[in-house]
């Protein structure tokens, strides 16, 4: 979408007229397919870079991207390792785990009052960063952290660990994954007739986890926060977007669609800005940015961290995800 709405414009760069092609390949979420696929794109001599999706992925590829000189914008990576590298070429567009596990280990004690806290995390570099931030921010708002247990990214058998936690008899109970582990972890939960709050990240924070926890999503039990949201303004730029993506792909915005359209435009406004395509030219012009795209006011730190990023936290009624609140 925003490569079409940008070839519409016809914008003029070094003087001449520029289309704008999409090139894309596929990591399969697995790191070395990462590097595989960033090499690919630095062989090719891409312009820039948006993605990649998860942060075990990024981060091994932003090495390569930065040897090679080319700006990478990830739309959705949140482990602050991925801008914490030293890196030049290193951007990214929502609010990393620091935030949203601080947000978190806040709200788990400060709103729903949790004293006894449990945690689990599935190894990987995104629910490991996301459950330490957590466990952090819980600690400074005056909880215990009664126990931390660890699973892997593929596991559905959660028995053993949760029974060891029932024991130390916890009131919120946080997991760092994704929503593919978290459903089933759910279901065992309440066999095992843990009375918790449920509360985890963006990967357990979507429309799917009803569907993978079935009848054991209470109302009201399962907190969690995504990176991103938008307040003011900002909403009735984000609802034209919704609109227009469904009209165009038929589906609705999976959850980092606005953020990879705006991060596209940005390195657009950023080539535009230095009137140039060739990386060197613009980097400097997209440390600069100062934009406004739909899913709110973008601009970077020195690390190439979006400042003031928002969060959006979500529970669960009915088996529908409802916004409880956006918070920066």
């Amino acid at each position: 979408m925003a490569i079409d709405d940008l070839n519409a414009k016809e914008l003029k760069i070094g003087g001449k007229v520029v289309k704008f092609q999409l090139v894309a390949e596929d990591d399969a979420g697995d790191p070395k397919q990462g590097t595989a696929v960033a090499q690919k794109l630095v062989d090719e001599n891409v312009n820039g870079v948006v993605g990649h999706l998860n942060s075990g992925t990024s981060i091994p590829a932003s090495k390569l991207y930065n040897d090679a000189g080319i700006p990478q914008i990830s739309p959705s990576a949140t482990n602050p390792k991925y801008t914490r590298q030293g890196f030049n070429t290193t951007f990214r567009v929502v609010a990393d785990d620091t935030q949203l596990g601080g947000v978190l280990g806040k709200y788990a004690v400060e709103t729903l009052k949790g004293k006894q806290i449990a945690v689990i995390d599935d190894r990987t570099a995104y629910g490991q960063g996301v459950a330490e931030e957590f466990e952090k921010a819980a600690k400074a708002a005056g909880a215990s952290i009664v126990g931390h247990e660890f699973t892997t990214d593929k596991s559905t058998d959660f028995a053993a660990i949760l029974t060891k936690l029932k024991s130390a008899k916890p009131d919120i109970l946080f997991f760092g994954g994704m929503d593919a582990v978290g459903g089933p972890m759910l279901r065992q939960v309440k066999q095992l007739g843990l009375d918790v709050k449920f509360v985890g990240g963006d990967g357990l924070c979507t429309e799917e986890l009803p569907k993978l926890a079935g009848d054991a999503i209470g109302d009201g039990t399962v907190v969690c926060a995504e990176a991103g949201g938008v307040d003011g303004e900002f909403k009735t730029m984000q609802q034209k977007f919704k609109a227009d993506f469904k009209a165009k792909n038929g589906i609705d915005v999976q959850v980092y669609s606005p953020y990879v359209y705006d991060a596209v435009h940005l390195l657009a406004d950023a080539m535009t800005r230095a009137d140039s395509v060739d990386p060197k030219e613009y980097l400097a012009e997209l440390r600069k940015t100062d934009y406004r795209g739909v899913t709110g006011p973008i601009r970077f730190d020195e690390k190439g961290d979006i400042k003031n990023g928002a969060l959006t936290l979500y529970t669960y009624k009915l088996g529908k995800r409802q916004q409880l609140a956006v918070v920066r």
